[in-house]
């Protein structure tokens, strides 16, 4: 059987040729995103497109080198040491991860309580816990893999949400008990079993849009600067925002519930790749209200990240160093709700694996994630913004 290979281009020169080949796919994906020039993108190349491409990397001379093989061979080891007992050494299925949820629930009765932020298109539902120690704090909300396929997303907020009820390290301490946190692994469910079952790079929801196209980006969805930049209005394209603001039932679900949250100071959304940390807005280069506090804070945060494990990572709004991009999550809660701090990483790698982070990762990850996040809310709150 022939192989889906995976070519790297270094140094992307022709840019715009790869985007292209983004949005109308047929058959290509990337393990990253094609954003920027002179960084190396990994490229899923099908057996029915060999010939094709063989004829663009003449042409345009992309020097693409093959990378892996057999894109399933990294799948595979991306799948390896599911465990009976769920932990960080494997990545897990929904169904894992909601029941790891139920179990906090009934070791933490009295600081774990379940939480429904919204349902799918194949009727499940989008689920978190809040932990809450005491009353009166202010509110932090995190959310993961809204992008189905991102799965270290969903693998460093169970390890965050873990953190916060287990360490003793009094900073962790500190942010656990002075904060009432909303914690949700999984905001698309039907995407995320979708990529354990049937696609492992699918990226969208499951809505059917039309008799061959399935799925819209629920993070171009949100009724936010709906479609002005970075969004594609072909339905099968992995960026298509949708026929129009919160046509998707997730985010229409999520969104309600997240406006009842009492006293949000903070909004946490992690992705993945490419080592950034960002603030809003993604229609626009031009700064936010207090985007020189928001920067200050991600500058802390980033160098601190550094620190337990070396990872480099950028900050700035998300216009400026990744892409235009309307629609988003992260824009709905700051132009919206008026939440104050509100941030978006792009977890590892910079472009090695992508999506396909190897599970060896996700502890080093996390724990260097958790520690930027502690900077995040000391910051905030030596502003004033709690």
């Amino acid at each position: 059987m022939a192989s889906f290979r995976v070519l790297s281009i270094e140094r992307i020169e022709q840019l715009e040729l790869l985007q292209l080949i983004e949005q109308s796919p047929d058959g290509y994906a990337f393990l990253s995103d094609p954003v920027h020039v002179n960084t190396t993108v990994k490229l899923v190349v099908p057996p029915h497109k060999v010939a094709e491409f063989a004829e663009l990397n003449e042409r345009f001379s992309l020097k693409a080198e093959v990378a892996f093989e057999n894109l399933q061979t990294v799948i595979d080891r991306q799948l390896k040491g599911r465990r009976e007992v769920f932990g960080w050494t494997a990545y897990h299925t929904l169904e894992d991860i909601y029941g790891w949820l139920d179990t906090l629930i009934e070791q933490y009765p009295n600081v774990v309580s379940p939480i429904v932020v919204g349902q799918t298109y194949e009727g499940r539902q989008i689920r978190g816990v809040k932990v809450s120690y005491k009353a009166g704090n202010p509110a932090v909300f995190t959310e993961g893999t809204i992008h189905a396929r991102e799965w270290i997303s969903a693998a460093t907020v169970t390890f965050v949400l873990n953190e916060l009820l287990t360490s003793v390290d009094p900073a962790v301490r500190n942010i656990a008990e002075n904060y009432d946190w909303y914690v949700v692994p999984v905001a698309n469910p039907d995407g995320y079993v979708y990529t354990h079952t049937t696609t492992r790079l699918w990226r969208k929801t499951r809505s059917q849009q039309n008799v061959l196209c399935f799925g819209a980006d629920p993070n171009r969805n949100w009724d936010y600067k709906f479609n002005q930049g970075g969004t594609s209005t072909i339905p099968c394209s992995d960026t298509f925002s949708g026929p129009y603001p919160f046509s998707e039932i997730e985010t229409r679900t999520l969104s309600e519930y997240i406006s009842t949250i009492p006293n949000l100071s903070t909004y946490l959304d992690f992705h993945s790749s490419g080592q950034l940390l960002m603030v809003p807005y993604g229609h626009t280069r031009e700064p936010l209200d207090n985007y020189n506090e928001l920067m200050e804070i991600g500058r802390k945060a980033i160098a601190k990240l550094q620190e337990r494990h070396g990872s480099v990572y950028q900050v700035g709004n998300i216009a400026e160093i990744i892409y235009v991009a309307s629609g988003s999550s992260l824009d709905w809660v700051k132009g919206t709700l008026k939440t104050p701090l509100t941030f978006a990483y792009e977890l590892r790698d910079r472009g090695e694996y992508g999506f396909l982070l190897p599970p060896d990762q996700i502890i080093a990850t996390a724990e260097e994630t958790l520690d930027s996040i502690i900077v995040i809310l000391e910051e905030g709150k030596a502003m004033g913004y709690h």
